[in-house]
């Protein structure tokens, strides 16, 4: 890439799971296998890179500002690895979302998504979704050891409604949702998500997870969860929008046992009062203790659920079906 005025914008979105997240889980994946059903929607995380003037230095800009003379001096660990890997240097890299990290939207995974596809397109290297989404989770859990799941990768490189099957030798199945396009629709419509406010540590409350879901009680409740997003899928596949609310609900009873800092008492307090105002079901996303809320509630419903939920920052639901892109370069060919 030449030395001057050239600019890269790569982007990728956040996504929403709707039943089964923890069976990506390795801990759980390599002995029974696993599967998600989500979608990635349209709120985004934005990377930039162009040259940077010190050509011996690397300038990052996020919730902070870095300059660093080598790799080993970046403090950012996501951006140190990459940029490591790639031996890429004397560049500014710049990030900026539309939401906050730590909200249950599975940002760390975009981010690394979105900066692998900028550093490829960077050196001129085209990469394909799965690549994409395989490399991420390798730099997540391998090399920096996250203890997290493999689903949020695959929703940020792929985008759109998927089904991710996750086989115990690790290659990730990856199956749209086919459905008309009024149930599409029906179901933008019918998804109300909700901000209750903080952000959570996923590691802590995944490391529970992957440990609780060895022993064998554990492990049928993630079974269970499975089951819940098989049948999940066929009922949208036959058109039937609504059984979302029926079997959302299923799964976060579920989910709520499968470690203690998913739920709280006033996420369970903020569930029931949907409920009772005409909510079929919902879940909070991500890992549990704060974050985003979604419930799945008909039309004629939905005002009730947004009084009894007057306290809460609701969010527009929206599907992505774009994944990772490049969505500008600018290119002095000099």
């Amino acid at each position: 890439m030449p030395w001057g005025f050239d600019m890269i914008i790569t982007r990728a979105p956040f996504r929403v799971s709707f039943c089964g997240g923890g069976s990506d889980l390795p801990a759980f994946y390599e002995k029974h296998g696993g599967c998600v059903l989500s979608t990635a929607i349209r709120k985004y995380i934005y990377l930039t890179i162009h040259n940077y003037f010190y050509r011996d230095r690397i300038s990052l800009k996020y919730s902070k500002t870095e300059v660093a003379g080598s790799f080993q001096e970046i403090e950012h660990q996501y951006f140190r690895q990459c940029l490591s890997d790639f031996e890429i240097s004397g560049v500014e890299v710049t990030s900026m979302a539309d939401v906050p990290a730590g909200t249950g939207l599975g940002s760390s995974s975009s981010f690394t998504v979105a900066l692998l596809h900028l550093l490829y397109t960077y050196k001129g290297e085209s990469v394909n979704r799965y690549k994409l989404a395989k490399e991420a989770c390798e730099i997540e859990i391998e090399k920096l050891g996250q203890p997290i799941g493999r689903q949020d990768q695959f929703a940020a490189a792929y985008g759109g409604l998927k089904f991710y099957e996750f086989l115990p030798n690790g290659f990730v199945h990856v199956e749209p949702v086919i459905m008309k396009p009024e149930s599409y629709k029906k179901l933008e419509q019918n998804i109300l998500m909700f901000y209750l406010g903080g952000i959570h540590s996923a590691s802590e409350i995944l490391k529970e997870q992957s440990a609780n879901v060895r022993e064998e009680d554990k492990a049928a409740v993630q079974m269970k969860m499975c089951d819940i997003t098989r049948e999940l899928k066929e009922e949208l596949e036959q058109n039937h929008v609504d059984a979302m609310g029926r079997l959302l609900h299923e799964n976060w009873i579920l989910k709520k046992s499968l470690a203690s800092g998913i739920s709280s008492p006033a996420i369970d307090e903020a569930y029931e009062r949907a409920i009772s105002a005409g909510a079929y079901g919902g879940k909070l996303l991500g890992a549990g203790g704060a974050g985003f809320m979604i419930f799945y509630v008909p039309q004629e419903k939905q005002e009730d659920v947004r009084s009894a939920l007057s306290g809460l920052r609701e969010m527009e639901f929206e599907i992505d079906n774009s994944g990772s892109s490049i969505i500008h370069i600018d290119r002095d060919f000099g």
